[in-house]
């Protein structure tokens, strides 16, 4: 099994696996040509694409969006994000998906009205990934200068190898990854999804 192999050999699997989808590897081909500081394509598209790839459903199947996150503490309002997210639309245009950019230096100024909880202040794009609900979904991956790949990976590989959901109980509600392991054990069956540990809080509910 791909979850078994040592890290090296499951980082090789793992860019085989992404570069499958067509569409993610030019979200993260367009992305690079943004410059967003400390940017990353993360979250669903990136570990879906692996359980689409190991269960042999196609690469894209039920992805949803793909979201790209930057971190730029220097300019926190929103017309500054939304600056970069007009120039992202234009740089997505004709892809057939949705994507999404976030700017997660500001995540803490809206988080809690949106979600109902605190959430202190980011320092990276990857303290953002750390808090996602499930460490499953705790990846990144975007293109350095010279086209290498940069995998942010805290939790490694194998439980996206292994189609394994484990909870991340950091941040937001038990309920928030509850409902969201649910709808992606409809959608891959083979999921095993683990519970959440009684007594915690929780993850990002973003994904």
């Amino acid at each position: 099994m791909l979850g078994r192999l040592p890290l090296a050999e499951q980082l090789v699997a793992f860019r085989a696996a992404l570069g499958h989808n067509e569409i993610l590897t030019e979200v993260m081909a367009r992305t690079a040509t943004l410059d967003l500081p400390g940017w990353y394509v993360t979250a669903g598209c990136l570990f879906q694409t692996v359980w689409n790839v190991v269960t042999g459903r196609p690469p894209a199947h039920s992805i949803r969006d793909y979201d790209v996150f930057y971190f730029d503490d220097t300019d926190l309002s929103w017309e500054a994000e939304d600056a970069v997210i007009k120039a992202g639309q234009e740089v997505f245009d004709g892809l057939p998906a949705e994507v999404e950019i976030r700017n997660e230096a500001r995540v803490h100024l809206w988080y809690e009205r949106k979600f109902g909880v605190p959430c202190a202040p980011h320092d990276s794009t990857e303290s953002a990934i750390d808090r996602f609900a499930a460490t499953t979904c705790c990846l990144g991956v975007r293109l350095e200068r010279g086209g290498e790949w940069r995998v942010y990976a805290p939790h490694g590989l194998s439980d996206v190898f292994n189609l394994v959901v484990r909870p991340n109980p950091v941040l937001a509600p038990r309920q928030v990854y509850e409902a969201k392991a649910a709808r992606w054990k409809e959608e891959w069956p083979e999921l095993t999804v683990l519970p959440w540990p009684s007594g915690e809080a929780g993850g990002d509910p973003r994904r």
